[in-house]
This record gives C-alpha cells, sequence and structure tokens, in this order.
C-alpha cells in the first residue's frame, strides 16, 4: 500500500498503475481515490495516479489542518517525492479548489488541468451567484453531526440526476467501490467548513495551461453555470457539459466521460507534435 508522509508528518496513501505520461486523479468531499474506478481502464496508456486526501480513504485523518493550504501542501509533497513533472491534474468537486490552491506551486510541473463538476467557490455571494446558499452547508454541518454515515448516503444519492442510475447504484458505488472506509467525522466537519468559506475566483486568470472543464447539466451540488463561470475567466479553457448527467459524470455515464477526457488528451498530443 503506497503511503507518502508529508513534510507535515501526515501519511497520504495513493494508487499508482499503468505506465506512460502521467494523469493524478483528485476526489471531492467525503470521498476517496477509489471513485475514479471507471476510468482505471486508461492505464494501458497511461501512468494514472489515485491519491485519498487527509482525512479520506485510507489517509490519515490528524485532529486538525482542513484548510486548503494545507490539502495543497499535501498535493505538492506528492508532486516532489515521486518526481512528477508534465501532469494532467484531473480534480473534482473539492478536488478542483484544492487545485487551484495549488496551482501557483505546481504550474512548472503541470501539462494541463482537467476540471470535472468543479466551482471556485462552493457558497453564492456577492458577486457570484453559482454556487449554493450558505444555509445549505450549515444544514449538512447540522445533520453531519446528529448521523454522519446517513448524511453522506443521502449527499451520495444527490449526486446523481433522477433516472440518472438504477435504483441502488447510489449506495454501491458510494460504500462498496469508493469508500474504503468512512471518513473521520471531525475530517469531514472540518473539510465542510473550508468548502463552504473558501472562494478561489481570484486564482483563475492567473492560469495559462489548457483547462478542461467537464460538467453535468442536471449538477445540484456545484450547479453547471460554476464552470461557465470559469470558462470565461480562464485564459485557455473548453467547457463540456453532459446531458442529463448530475455531479460525478465520470461515474453515471463512464463512456461519454471517457471519451471527451480522451480527446482532450490526443489533442494535447497533437499539439506537441505540430509544436
Amino acid at each position: 500500500m503506497p503511503i507518502l508522509e508529508t513534510a507535515q508528518g501526515v501519511r497520504i496513501h495513493y494508487e499508482s498503475v499503468g505506465e506512460g505520461p502521467t494523469l493524478v486523479f483528485m476526489h471531492g468531499w467525503a470521498m476517496s481515490g477509489r471513485v475514479w474506478q471507471t476510468l482505471e481502464g486508461m492505464s494501458d496508456r497511461y501512468r494514472l495516479i489515485f491519491l485519498d486526501l487527509r482525512g479520506h480513504g485510507l489517509s490519515a485523518a490528524p485532529d486538525s489542518g482542513y484548510s486548503y493550504e494545507n490539502f495543497a501542501d499535501d498535493l505538492v509533497d506528492l508532486f516532489g517525492a515521486l518526481r512528477l513533472d508534465n501532469v494532467v491534474l484531473i480534480a473534482w468537486s473539492m478536488g478542483v479548489q484544492i487545485a487551484l490552491q495549488a496551482y501557483p506551486r505546481l504550474e512548472e510541473r503541470l501539462a494541463a488541468l482537467v476540471f470535472v463538476a468543479g466551482t471556485p467557490r462552493f457558497t453564492a455571494g456577492e458577486g457570484y451567484p453559482h454556487g449554493l446558499p450558505s444555509n445549505e452547508t450549515r444544514g449538512m454541518a447540522l445533520r453531519l453531526k446528529r448521523e454522519c454515515a446517513g448524511t453522506i448516503t443521502d449527499f451520495s444519492r444527490r449526486m446523481f440526476a433522477e433516472g440518472e442510475i438504477l435504483p441502488g447504484e447510489a449506495e454501491r458505488m458510494s460504500f462498496e467501490e469508493i469508500l474504503t472506509k468512512l471518513p473521520a467525522y471531525h475530517a469531514l466537519k472540518e473539510s465542510l467548513a473550508t468548502l463552504a468559506s473558501a472562494d478561489l475566483c481570484a486564482v483563475l486568470p492567473s492560469i495559462k495551461l489548457p483547462v478542461l472543464l467537464i460538467h453535468g447539466s442536471a449538477d445540484t451540488i456545484c450547479p453547471p453555470s460554476a464552470s461557465r463561470y470559469m470558462a470565461l475567466h480562464l485564459p485557455d479553457a473548453c467547457l463540456a457539459v453532459m446531458e442529463g448527467a448530475g455531479h460525478a459524470p465520470f461515474l453515471s455515464k463512464p463512456l461519454e466521460f471517457e471519451a471527451l477526457f480522451s480527446e482532450f488528451l490526443d489533442g494535447m498530443k497533437a499539439d506537441d507534435r505540430q509544436g
């Protein structure tokens, strides 16, 4: 079981499969690196690295330290320890904000970014109407305190639009395939507080790399307008909206998702050859 001990002394679990150009995957709140299981077939042509964020999956859950700065520190340490360069970083949901936080320190090691169902700011506010009302996260925090496992189950169901998957699939995907273990309550609570308060909008104009934005048209957790906002504020972005998909399009529509993703990667290879 590959484990990295970061400069802060946090043990971070990751998996590395395949050979070739490197793709690093970051999951979202309450999930683990196993959320990307539907893309493991790409290991025949790429090196895939799936990490568990601190407090999630098989990574350690320190008593505190769930700011985006600390999550970003862990990611930067991973890149350094594994000597990763020319990487495509794929981030989903909360992972997008961590990628934005880490970008200034990883820019020279990255070839491109893929943001899936992301947002630079989770809660709506003045000048940014593309998030959820702040009372949504406050309500989730209260439900989490009362019944942690049930709250994660309800959150998992919300990831999918009505009719997007078969009955019972949300539970199977969450607990049997994605969650190697339920994250610790304190890690969920503190990372949720970070998610609710962070604003990474100012980072967007500084990103000069190609960025693929993929968003489900029926996403009720991070509204599709959040990716449209990012597309307008990123210097080199392409937006793909997957019709009828919710918050986890790579789970519900894996073939369509992989086709979009592969087209983007193939386009990068073509640009390299032309260059």
